[in-house]
């Protein structure tokens, strides 16, 4: 085989004996995991934004990010449910450039995928201990997300992923909403294939077991839009979308129904001041139709402590994305208060 063989890992139970939950950190997760579910099942009128950096790519910031989101939340928890975004691995369209920090904990040096999955889960750790925010990662790798298992309350199935049999039999064996966005040619009806497939229960392979699942109910859908056969965006965070979108949940019998609206990526055609405006809009369809109100649960909103992008290498900004630009941290805070003002 054309494969190098570099070195074993540990397993997730043994590297969650070397980085266990505090008993605090356990009871934290423990309560917003259920304030988590009870959004998606209607049992909570909470508003949820899942937030933060495009790729969590040092910990310092990553953390100061996740405590300043904390200080927000204590203002606005009573309508909002805020999760911090805090993305571990990157997927990239050609298979080059900054794959996240379980591939290259440090973004300067190579890929070491051994000291990754240390970091990842020291960083997830410590946001949460430092803030008291449990957070939100993308399973990019189905394998790789029992070393965070134990630790998210929210996970995403990207655009990439999200017609992949393996993403979706492993969705169907989590016990925490997860979200599957359109893929990237924005086609609903694979989308909600895909819903439906993580809320059935499966037998299959995993990590070298055979495994049985019972289905995720929690399992929904998230719309960040698409790409035409030229490339060109189409968004569909428009009214006319989201009342789509309920046509077709309407149509079949899902179970928990229930939407998260992407502000950026090909619905802001990469715009991120137009993450804005984009959320803006969502709340406002939202509160003209009762019934997207109950469908659409949240947004999911890219922002740092400074806007935009930069390129890796020295002189690199802190707290400045290295992947796709985010929202800077004034105009993040102001939107979080406008967000719960109007939702």
């Amino acid at each position: 085989m054309g494969m190098k063989y570099n070195k074993d890992l540990p397993s997730p139970n043994a590297l969650k004996e070397e980085y266990p939950l505090s008993p605090k950190v356990a009871a934290i997760i423990k309560e917003k995991t259920k304030e988590v579910c009870d959004v998606f099942t209607g049992k909570s009128n909470k508003f949820v934004v899942v937030i933060g950096p495009c790729s969590a790519d040092n910990e310092d910031s990553v953390c100061e990010y996740v405590t300043r989101l904390a200080k927000v939340n204590e203002q606005v928890k009573d309508k909002l449910l805020i999760i911090p975004r805090v993305y571990t691995n990157k997927p990239r369209t050609t298979g080059s450039g900054y794959k996240g920090m379980l591939h290259q904990p440090n973004p300067e040096k190579g890929p070491d995928l051994y000291e990754g999955i240390i970091a990842i889960r020291k960083m997830h750790l410590r946001t949460i201990a430092e803030s008291g925010l449990p957070a939100a990662d993308e399973m990019l790798y189905p394998e790789n997300r029992s070393y965070l298992d134990d630790l998210l309350v929210y996970e995403a199935v990207g655009a990439r992923s999200v017609e992949n049999q393996q993403h979706r039999l492993t969705a169907s064996g989590m016990d925490i909403p997860i979200g599957m966005k359109n893929p990237t040619s924005g086609d609903y009806s694979v989308m909600l294939n895909s819903v439906t497939a993580a809320q059935n229960p499966h037998r299959f392979i995993y990590r070298g077991h055979d495994v049985t699942t019972e289905g995720n109910p929690l399992a929904h859908v998230i719309l960040r839009g698409g790409v035409d056969k030229y490339g060109a965006s189409i968004p569909n965070y428009h009214y006319e979308d989201l009342v789509r979108l309920l046509e077709m949940y309407s149509a079949e019998e899902y179970l928990n129904p229930a939407a998260i609206i992407d502000a950026n990526h090909y619905n802001s055609n990469k715009q991120y001041k137009e993450q804005v405006r984009i959320v803006s809009e969502v709340l406002h369809s939202r509160n003209y139709n009762p019934d997207l109100k109950k469908l659409i649960k949240g947004v999911m909103i890219e922002s740092y402590l400074e806007e935009g992008t930069q390129s890796i290498g020295p002189g690199s900004v802190y707290g400045k994305s290295i992947t796709d630009p985010c929202l800077g941290w004034t105009e993040s805070e102001q939107l979080l208060y406008k967000i719960a003002d109007q939702c």
